[in-house]
């Protein structure tokens, strides 16, 4: 391995350390669900029994956690989202007891609705950190979120798979997310008239993802970007500030991409 890549790969290693110092000490603040934002107006009985009245400011954004941690890990990005507008971002813990993806993606899709009817929004956005974003993709792709979540952020996402931690197959969860499980050969099928924007946050140096590629998504149906990371690991990519800041821009872009997976030079980001 060349010298200049050792360098990169100790550096990243020692913020992955870091970071999971720090946010051990969050984790408790984390255990307890937050506070729900407030209620808007009554919607309208005369426009329909699923009408509500159109509220101002940008849509909700619903943040989803990875493998045994919980809401914590989004302290940082949730700043970031409140000081650029959007005023209502809630986290949803998921039980670390959950066996299933698919019971998972039914609860997220539950808080949907919930947050659609507290809010007055039609539709929310979703950003998902490795299995979190997983999960937020079953739920648009197999249980019909695709009408309520205009963009999908995912950030280290195992689409095809990861290999790390052998012995971590144990746990269900775990071995929905190898290669080739029945949960990963149903989200690579058709999907066809999915209407969610999904951008998917990859690194270079992720060690969770293995091989780091399963973190891009392709799939000839959806309408995808992969913004390849330089620099930082797994742990690093809901907290770095670059990377916030991508998904800021996801989040606030005004059209859909393209159909199918692609990826340019301009969606490169380097944080080294």
């Amino acid at each position: 391995m060349e010298l200049s890549k050792v360098t990169a790969l100790m550096k990243a290693t020692a913020l992955e350390f870091a970071i999971l110092t720090g946010h051990l000490v969050l984790y408790p603040s984390g255990i307890v669900a937050e506070r729900l934002s407030p209620k808007a107006p009554a919607a309208d009985p005369s426009t329909g029994p699923d009408a509500t009245i159109a509220p101002g400011g940008l849509r909700p954004v619903v943040l989803l956690h990875g493998f045994v941690d919980n809401r914590s890990v989004f302290v940082l990005l949730r700043r970031v989202l409140t000081r650029h507008g959007r005023d209502c971002v809630e986290s949803l813990n998921y039980s670390p007891l959950t066996c299933d993806l698919r019971s998972a993606a039914e609860l997220l899709g539950r808080r949907v609705e919930e947050i659609r009817a507290r809010t007055g929004h039609a539709e929310v956005d979703i950003v998902g950190h490795s299995l979190g974003g997983l999960i937020a993709r079953y739920y648009v792709q197999r249980l019909g979120g695709d009408t309520r979540v205009r963009t999908l952020v995912m950030l280290g996402t195992p689409h095809s798979g990861t290999t790390v931690a052998p012995l971590a197959d144990a746990h269900p969860l775990v071995r929905q997310m190898r290669p080739g499980s029945a949960v990963l050969r149903e989200l690579a099928g058709p999907a066809p008239g999915c209407r969610t924007r999904f951008v998917s946050f990859w690194s270079d140096l992720d060690q969770v993802m293995v091989p780091v590629e399963t973190a891009r998504l392709d799939h000839p149906d959806l309408h995808v970007h992969n913004i390849r990371v330089s620099g930082i690991g797994h742990l690093a990519l809901p907290v770095h500030p670059t990377v916030a800041a991508g998904v800021l821009g996801a989040l606030d872009a005004a059209g859909p991409v393209a159909p199918g997976a692609h990826e340019g030079e301009p969606g490169a980001a380097s944080v080294a």
